[in-house]
Parts: structure tokens; C-alpha cells; sequence
């Protein structure tokens, strides 16, 4: 065979294995019409290359299949329970519209190795796709998540134009972004306000906590060349905000002490990452958390007569 029809050879047997496909020796050398031993140095090149492209897959011999399959770097790849898992809660999450949502879902699901695998996770969230239901704001958000994180990471001053749904009309800003957040199908950004007179348009002008914007709501963003700078004592860390603003509304840090007599302990504890159980009582536990905002008054009155306030 020429150098040419092993490169064609090398090429089909690639996208075979990106497939999800297996390769056999003794089938692939019928068909190129070469011994099985230009086969083997064919796959030797194969597994040469996945080894050297920093891709993490591995071309490995299966025995149950009797077949060379491409493998995902277990170290460094999903594996096909993780790959599962990920598409799950993104499903739940009914964060995204459509096209947004359905290609993310297709990459991460061409994972999966090897075909059996890929079609099986297929499968089990085909339902799923079928009945999805978009977010009734229908907009497309993804880019702009990754400009906010630019922003964020670079200390960048931000001009926002943000629809105020509750007064159903359209607010220019110029803010300091601290952090990205999650909650119950919506994307927030947290920034603190440049130049707001607080006297005038917050009920507590002491409160130095952010304010929080749903990211779907801004109607246009531009990253300015200014760059902030947040005093050491008033930074917010992600990570510690993201404990603090479970209710995405904004206001003052408050530690709240209640009495839970539900039957999940576990499950108050998951939805206030703050919370800690102060003692155990004969009808429940007496926890305590703190959190930004009023937002955690709407959650404890959901549970009923299972929360108890104290103080």
C-alpha cells in the first residue's frame, strides 16, 4: 500500500473509533486488502497519537469485544456515569432554551465510549429532551455568562441596560461584578452599584451587601477598559456569597435561629448551606444559618408548621 492510502486507512479508522466504534484486525485487513500486521502498525500509530494529542483518550484491546476501543482517560475524562449525571441535573436544571441546552447535552453525551455506552446514555435521556420545557424568557445567554466571568476575574467596571420586572421597565447601571450565581432555573450576577446614592433608593443605605441581577434580564452589557478595586474587608468571595445568597434577593447579612420538626433535617441543611444544628430536641432540631435578604422568610413559611422561629 502507499503512504497515501495508509493515511486514508489511518483517517477512516480514526473516525470509526470517534464513533464509538471497535476495530478488528482480521476485518480491517479484508477490507483495505493489507496483512493484519499492517493493521497493528496502523493501530500502534493510532495509539501513539491519542497519547500525544492531550485529548485524555486511550486506545486500549477489549477483550469481552475481542476489539481495540477509544477509551476516555479515566484520570482526566468523564466517565460514562459521570457524563450521565451531568446531563441529568443540566435537564433539571431547565436552565437553558433549546439550542442552547440540546448541543452542550450532544457534546458532553459523545463522551461515552464505546458506541453501546454513547447510545445507552442516549437512550435514557431521550424522554427527557422529547418533553423539555424551556424558560419562558426564551433568550440565548450562554456568551454573555462567559463575558460576566471575564469581568469578574479582571476586576472590570461593567455598564449594564437591566429590565426590572417587578417595575416592568428598563435601568441603566454601572457595577462591579463579584460573582455568578445559580438558583431554581436562573442564572444571577452579583455586583455592587458604582455611584448609587444609597439614601435615596436603599431602604438601608448601611447595607453592604451586592445586588443581584438575573442574567437573562440584562438586555446589553459592555465591559469598560476601568478596572475596580473592592477593599479587603468588603470583598466577597464566590464561594462564601454563594453560601450566604441562597434566595437571590439582596439585603443585609442576618443569622436567623429556628426550630425544624420536618422529617429531613438533611434536606434544611442542603437548601441553607450555612445552617448548623445548634442541639436535638424531643420533636426536631434548633438550627441556626446566616444569610443575605429576606428571600429565606418565603422558604421558611413554605414549610409550614415544620419551622418554628425562634428569633
Amino acid at each position: 500500500m502507499t503512504e497515501t492510502s495508509k493515511n486514508t486507512r489511518i483517517l477512516e479508522m480514526h473516525t470509526l473509533l470517534t464513533r464509538g466504534e471497535c476495530l478488528r484486525k482480521r476485518e480491517l485487513a479484508q477490507k483495505f486488502g493489507v496483512t493484519e500486521k499492517s493493521i497493528q502498525r496502523d493501530i500502534e500509530n493510532l495509539r501513539d497519537f491519542y497519547l500525544r494529542s492531550g485529548e485524555h483518550r486511550v486506545l486500549t484491546y477489549d477483550v469481552k469485544e475481542k476489539a481495540y476501543v477509544l477509551r476516555a482517560d479515566q484520570v482526566l475524562s468523564l466517565t460514562n456515569s459521570e457524563v450521565l449525571a451531568v446531563v441529568k441535573i443540566l435537564l433539571e436544571s431547565r436552565s437553558m432554551v433549546k439550542d442552547e441546552m440540546f448541543p452542550i447535552l450532544d457534546k458532553l453525551v459523545r463522551c461515552c465510549v464505546p458506541k453501546e455506552s454513547l447510545k445507552q446514555v442516549q437512550s435514557l435521556i431521550a424522554n427527557e429532551k422529547f418533553h423539555y420545557i424551556e424558560p419562558h424568557h426564551g433568550k440565548f445567554f450562554i456568551e454573555r455568562l462567559w463575558a460576566l466571568g471575564t469581568a469578574i476575574e479582571k476586576r472590570k467596571v461593567i455598564e449594564i441596560a437591566y429590565h426590572r420586572t417587578h417595575k416592568n421597565d428598563t435601568v441603566t447601571r454601572r457595577l462591579h461584578p463579584v460573582g455568578i450565581l445559580f438558583s431554581e432555573y436562573y442564572f444571577y450576577l452579583a455586583a455592587f452599584i458604582e455611584g448609587i446614592d444609597k439614601e435615596q433608593h436603599f431602604q438601608n443605605p448601611q447595607d453592604k451587601s451586592p445586588t443581584i441581577y438575573r442574567v437573562d434580564k440584562i438586555e446589553s452589557l459592555k465591559l469598560t477598559d476601568e478596572h475596580f478595586h473592592i477593599p479587603y474587608k468588603d470583598r466577597f468571595q464566590e464561594g462564601e456569597m454563594r453560601k450566604r445568597i441562597q434566595f437571590m434577593y439582596g439585603g443585609e447579612l442576618q443569622r436567623i435561629r429556628f426550630e425544624y420538626t420536618g422529617p429531613s433535617i438533611e434536606a434544611v441543611l442542603d437548601r441553607l448551606p450555612t445552617a448548623k444544628i445548634e442541639k436535638k430536641t424531643e420533636t426536631g432540631w434548633i438550627c441556626t444559618s446566616e444569610v443575605f435578604g429576606n428571600g429565606v422568610e418565603m422558604w421558611l413559611r413554605s414549610q409550614g408548621d415544620y419551622v418554628r422561629m425562634l428569633e
